[in-house]
């Protein structure tokens, strides 16, 4: 008897493993990033993603399975930053600027989280002066070398470099 138990037990943890696992390939197959399409908008203002130069930037929240996106990187440091942000993020991307044109950008998705960043280089974005997001450090040198600006990780901006108060005050903060 006692063998059966132990039988079942091994049945019952092989079939919790399996699930576990595939529930958990289901949740980053819906992570993944979305495309931008002519009528995807910002979240925050409404504004058309398509029609404005610069990085955009998506969150996904947890129990969400379409992202909210971001018009400009402000935007999304903007939210993120912010001392009253409590949803819980899964998931947020950025573009990498080295794979993709920068006054009509499309795909090249990375994570937020392990971009590399350039605030106050000359190139602007939606919301007037924007960071510039890589996915290696070399790139962001790079684009800093010719453009202007310092190069950053994500844990070295801070809310007064995401400051969206006023149409350009953040300016000074990068």
């Amino acid at each position: 008897m006692k063998q059966h138990s132990l039988f079942k037990h091994r049945q019952f943890l092989l079939l919790a493993t399996v699930l576990l696992f595939g529930c958990g390939q289901q949740a980053a197959t819906t992570l993944a990033p979305q495309e931008i399409t002519r009528a995807t908008t910002c979240s925050l203002d409404g504004m058309t993603l398509a029609d404005y130069p610069g990085p955009k930037a998506q969150i996904f929240y947890a129990g969400q399975a379409k992202p909210e996106y971001f018009c400009d990187l402000l935007e999304l440091f903007n939210v993120l930053l912010k001392p009253e942000q409590i949803r819980k993020v899964a998931a947020a991307y950025v573009q990498d600027m080295a794979q993709t044109d920068w006054d009509h950008p499309q795909g090249h998705w990375i994570a937020a989280r392990t971009a590399w960043y350039v605030a106050g280089s000359r190139k602007t974005g939606s919301m007037g002066p924007t960071l510039g997001s890589f996915f290696t450090e070399k790139d962001a040198k790079a684009f800093a070398a010719a453009n202007g600006g310092r190069v950053l990780k994500f844990g070295d901006i801070t809310p007064a470099m995401a400051d969206l108060s006023g149409s350009e005050n953040h300016a000074g903060a990068m």
